[in-house]
């Protein structure tokens, strides 16, 4: 019988992820159990893209560079094609609109040393900051895979990390995203933009009931229409499943 649940679980998933080069990664933290989609692609390292948010954020709450999730930056008027992005921010606004301009400028105030450091004591992917403080998780250097995605974030979840349990607190409220009848859904978006194209997309998170936590990392490419939003779309169709 499992065996045949097994087999509908991943027909399931061709189907879901039929216009796509997919990974998917589930883990059950009652039974200890993984779900994957593809496994050889779930281990492979890509560019985290606008997941880094979830580290970058605790950094710069561990190294005070961030007070708390109110941490203000002023917009310096660089118009962007996401409005949202054309205005003042703090902490919570940009995680919440995936401000990619105060996240590089809370790189740059942290600095390549201390967050390097950081980067290594967590193990974070390929630990490679090397394509610039402002851009190596943008498609440059740092590379991490959807299974990592899962340990980082089960980590996270249990104050696991070697952050401060206030800097993992507030982290966790920030990517908090909806209270669903399925339970209370945490999760962020990436996504990769290259010659008008969009060809990479996660989604990362977790779904939190009252007895397990379901967490997961999903990554889609594709020539264009790989984007985060798509693979939250997809998530949500599997957590229904589920």
């Amino acid at each position: 019988m499992a065996k045949q649940e097994v087999a509908l679980a991943q027909e399931q998933l061709e189907k879901i992820f039929e216009d796509y080069e997919a990974s998917f990664v589930l883990f059950d933290t009652k039974t200890l159990s993984y779900v994957r989609y593809n496994p050889q692609l779930c281990s492979t390292q890509l560019s985290p893209m606008s997941t880094f948010k979830i580290f970058n954020a605790l950094v710069g709450l561990e190294t005070g560079v961030l007070e708390n999730e109110n941490h203000p930056m002023a917009w310096d008027g660089t118009k962007y094609d996401i409005s949202s992005w054309n205005a003042d921010q703090t902490l919570q606004s940009a995680m919440s609109n995936s401000v990619v301009w105060y996240f590089q400028r809370l790189a740059s105030a942290i600095g390549e040393d201390r967050m390097k450091g950081f980067i290594q004591k967590v193990h974070y992917g390929n630990e490679d900051i090397s394509g610039g403080i402002t851009k190596f998780w943008l498609g440059s250097s740092l590379k991490i895979s959807a299974d990592e995605q899962v340990t980082f974030l089960n980590q996270l979840i249990d104050d696991q990390l070697p952050f401060s349990k206030r800097s993992m607190a507030i982290v966790r409220n920030l990517i908090k995203l909806d209270r669903i009848p399925e339970g209370a859904l945490h999760g962020k978006t990436g996504s990769d933009w290259v010659n008008g194209k969009w060809i990479l997309g996660w989604f990362v998170g977790y779904l939190a009931q009252p007895e397990r936590t379901y967490i997961f990392a999903t990554n889609i490419q594709a020539p264009d229409g790989a984007w985060g939003k798509t693979a939250s779309e997809l998530t949500m169709k599997i957590l229904t499943l589920l």
